[in-house]
């Protein structure tokens, strides 16, 4: 596997998996990268470099462990670019790895070519997701007979009486079969440390990369799971409005992980936008895919 050192030293640790133009891309957590797996098949139409953030994978454990906060991995994604030697990049990111890459991008919007946001975690910027958006659009899942004791969960936790986020992680798939019962499994965070100090404080300045986000004119994705529990399409939408070249695409039938719940839509989603030639000033654009009738549509 490769590596590369951080600024501070940091010995940070990388896999390669496909052929074609490089994507960068950031997983969330912080966890071990191996749960994005190969996005679905993405690597045969792109060359994915994907980044353990320090601390996770097969990255060393800093000296300095404040450095896990949001904010001080910044610099790490900017070493990662200059050791490939890749005057811009694609950035892919995914659930809490999109406020790393949302400062990223606020840092140095020169760098960034195309970025694309998948169940975005959203604290960057400052926008907040109720718990009353995350139990209506619960309820939409009020059929499967997982959904009492889920249900039930989720109702403790909103009402700050339960913490059982395992408890609640069917509401995270779009279906909750034996596959998605194993990427849970294997997708839990291992540095607990890391976790915790990821969004300490400090971590996120809004106001400030708000603005900045504001003026970035590279194209950005934002694709959500329709049952996206995490990152509700309402929510996300509200994200899309903060860039001036934003497409919004809501994945029916999915969950946070949109790759495994059908993995045909989502390369051809992902493609589609990293594919499409980046204009030289970016311009206002939105556009939504369908989410099922009554769900929220992101619009």
């Amino acid at each position: 596997m490769p590596t590369f050192s951080a600024p501070d030293g940091t010995r940070l640790a990388y896999r390669v998996t496909g052929d074609g133009e490089p994507l960068v891309c950031l997983p969330g957590g912080p966890s071990d990268s191996r749960y994005l797996g190969d996005l679905g098949g993405l690597s045969a139409r792109r060359r994915l470099i994907v980044l353990d953030l320090r601390g996770t994978g097969r990255s060393a454990v800093p000296e300095d462990t404040a450095s896990y906060r949001c904010d001080r991995l910044v610099g790490d994604v900017e070493a990662l670019r200059e050791h490939l030697g890749l005057p811009r990049i694609d950035l892919l990111a995914h659930s809490g790895g999109a406020n790393l890459a949302a400062q990223y991008a606020a840092t140095y919007p020169d760098k960034i070519r195309r970025l694309a946001l998948i169940g975005p975690g959203v604290r960057a910027v400052g926008i907040a997701v109720t718990g009353e958006t995350r139990r209506e659009l619960a309820l939409l899942r009020r059929n499967e007979p997982w959904f009492p004791a889920a249900f039930a969960a989720l109702e403790a936790i909103t009402g700050g009486t339960g913490s059982d986020w395992d408890a609640v992680a069917p509401f995270f798939c779009g279906r909750w079969d034996a596959a998605a019962q194993q990427h849970h499994a294997a997708g839990r965070p291992a540095n607990g440390e890391a976790v915790a100090l990821f969004a300490a404080e400090g971590a996120f300045d809004p106001e400030n990369t708000r603005a900045a986000l504001a003026a970035l004119e590279a194209p950005v994705l934002l694709l959500v799971g329709e049952f996206d529990l995490n990152s509700p399409p309402r929510t996300v939408t509200r994200f899309a409005e903060l860039f001036p070249d934003a497409t919004l695409a809501v994945q029916p039938g999915a969950g946070h992980y949109p790759w495994l719940d059908d993995a045909d839509r989502f390369v051809a989603t992902a493609t589609a936008f990293l594919d499409r030639r980046a204009p030289a000033r970016a311009h206002a654009s939105m556009v939504t895919t369908r989410a099922h009738p009554g769900g929220e549509s992101g619009t």
